[in-house]
């Protein structure tokens, strides 16, 4: 017990350890990108500082399988050389029942970065895409899913108009059961309009089985028009609409089933969510596959040599592994593969292949 706590606490300090490191060196990258970025709209190193430490975040969370791969290879070198390992081996414990150890401390930091990080994380994205449309005057998001149907917003001629859409096909420009609530430079409602359906094109949304109330009107329900098919000005294209998603990782996993479903009601395809959904499950296989990836090639003692060799082996496996699970995230939004199969497949995949090789070493 005393030796797995050792274990444990040394796995534990060596990847916050990589953690930090890892963030010095990203929140350096970012702060330069955000000052040649923005140094001509005011922006300085503190606000620039600012600005990197919301979206950093964001890059670290998507490399934690990389950092995780990293900190075993680490731990595992360093008990090599001071012949820990070979004293574990000696005193009759084996190899497999040594990872033990490593493996509860990744599973607890990948448990830990899903419910914990997730949020943290998804939260500073959000406060990241609010500063950077302060600052870029205009990039702010148009599109709101919520459980009434789907919201959204355009400008134009000085006046605002919120729009509401029961549901929506895939591409958010055609509605269904539009609602157009116009407001002045003052905010007072100026104009309202439902229509059965909406169809964005240049310029404008063609209306079919319109109805359009003159709010300014002494009695606007007097004075409602009925058209069977009309235009009301937009600003908005079909890319405004796409881009206004925004990415999944800005929405915190315990939300994403209810945004999911939303979604869906509105009309929208929630196939990108869905496999990030689950991809944050499968978070916990994939860092210890990463543990088991490294102790494969390096659980060794250094006396045996081609350290270095089986080292870079480790890495290209742990990067093989991270680019295989982007290549199927991008299968699995295209829609080519499942979902399930998408996100699960390579952690599988890499922790029976890691499984097999440590089985050959130690037994074989």
């Amino acid at each position: 017990m005393t030796l797995s706590l050792y274990v444990a606490r040394r796995f534990l300090w060596m990847f916050v350890r990589v953690f930090l490191i890892f963030f010095g060196i990203l929140m350096l990258i970012d702060m330069l990108e955000q000052l040649r970025r923005f140094s001509d709209k005011g922006a300085g190193l503190a606000q620039a500082a600012q600005l990197a430490l919301m979206n950093v975040p964001d890059s670290l969370y998507r490399i934690l399988p990389l950092i995780m791969i990293l900190s075993a290879i680490a731990l595992f070198l360093g008990l090599s050389r001071s012949s820990e390992l070979v004293v574990v081996r000696a005193a009759g414990r084996s190899g497999l029942r040594f990872l033990l150890s490593p493996v509860i401390v990744s599973l607890l930091i990948g448990a830990f970065a899903v419910a914990v990080l997730n949020p943290l994380v998804a939260a500073t994205t959000k406060e990241y895409d609010v500063l950077y449309a302060r600052y870029a005057r205009g990039a702010e998001r148009v599109l709101s899913v919520s459980d009434e149907g789907l919201w959204l917003r355009q400008g134009g001629g000085g006046s605002q108009t919120v729009i509401h859409a029961e549901r929506a096909s895939a591409d958010g420009t055609r509605l269904f059961g539009a609602t157009f609530l116009s407001f002045d430079e003052t905010g007072i409602p100026r104009e309202r309009v439902e229509a059965a359906e909406a169809q964005l094109e240049p310029g404008a949304w063609a209306l079919v089985d319109a109805r359009r109330w003159p709010l300014d009107a002494t009695n606007p329900e007097a004075a409602v028009e009925t058209m069977t098919s009309g235009k009301f000005a937009s600003d908005l294209t079909a890319a405004a609409i796409r881009d206004s998603f925004g990415s999944p990782s800005a929405i915190p996993v315990w939300e994403l089933p209810g945004y999911i479903r939303g979604l869906e009601r509105a009309g929208f395809t929630a196939r990108n969510h869905q496999v990030w959904f689950q991809m944050q499950l499968a978070l916990p296989l994939l860092m210890t596959a990463m543990v088991l990836i490294a102790a494969g090639f390096t659980m060794r003692h250094a006396r045996f040599g081609r350290t270095g060799m089986l080292v870079l082996f480790a890495i290209l496996g742990g990067f093989a592994i991270f680019f295989l699970r982007n290549f199927a995230q991008v299968l699995g939004e295209n829609g080519q593969i499942p979902v399930a199969m998408a996100a699960w497949t390579p952690p599988v995949t890499a922790t029976l292949c890691a499984i097999g090789l440590l089985l050959h070493l130690e037994d074989g």
